[in-house]
């Protein structure tokens, strides 16, 4: 079994590697330009894991104000390392670094195949949906 490490280091993040796979891979960020990523890594928390030779293999941030709110976006594993419980563990990292902010709220839209994962760490479907409103805006 591959070792695997969590990190919070923004140092660590490979951005070329998180632009190639959100902007190929994922349906959300297809063809996501590289200066909207970069801009994107830096407005947010951002959470790696890495195997044991140093290479990014996973990645997910969260846009927040630090002490309220925080939404959570760009889950990803690269398709080489799934199905190694990779998706929970950075959800799980991600999840315990927010909570040591004492936020009220921590939303995400997921993608239909996530749901399982994301109720496996304590994500439920909102009460009163109805109260809440969004707006396209591109």
């Amino acid at each position: 079994m591959t070792a695997y490490e969590f990190s919070t280091d923004r140092d660590r993040l490979d951005v070329d590697w998180i632009h190639e796979i959100l902007s190929t891979q994922a349906f959300w960020a297809r063809g996501r330009s590289r200066t909207v990523q970069e801009s994107a890594v830096a407005g947010s928390r951002n959470y790696g894991i890495y195997a044991a030779d140093g290479t990014q293999v996973a990645y997910a941030r969260a846009v927040t104000d630090g002490v309220t709110f925080a939404w959570v976006a760009d889950v990803i594993v690269d398709p080489a390392h799934r199905r190694q419980g990779l998706g929970t563990r950075i959800v799980d990292g991600l999840m315990a670094d927010l909570e040591s902010l004492g936020l009220k709220r921590v939303l995400l839209k997921a993608s239909p195949d996530g749901h399982e994962l994301y109720r496996q760490a304590g994500f439920d479907t909102l009460d009163e949906p109805e109260t809440w409103l969004g707006r396209r805006l591109r």
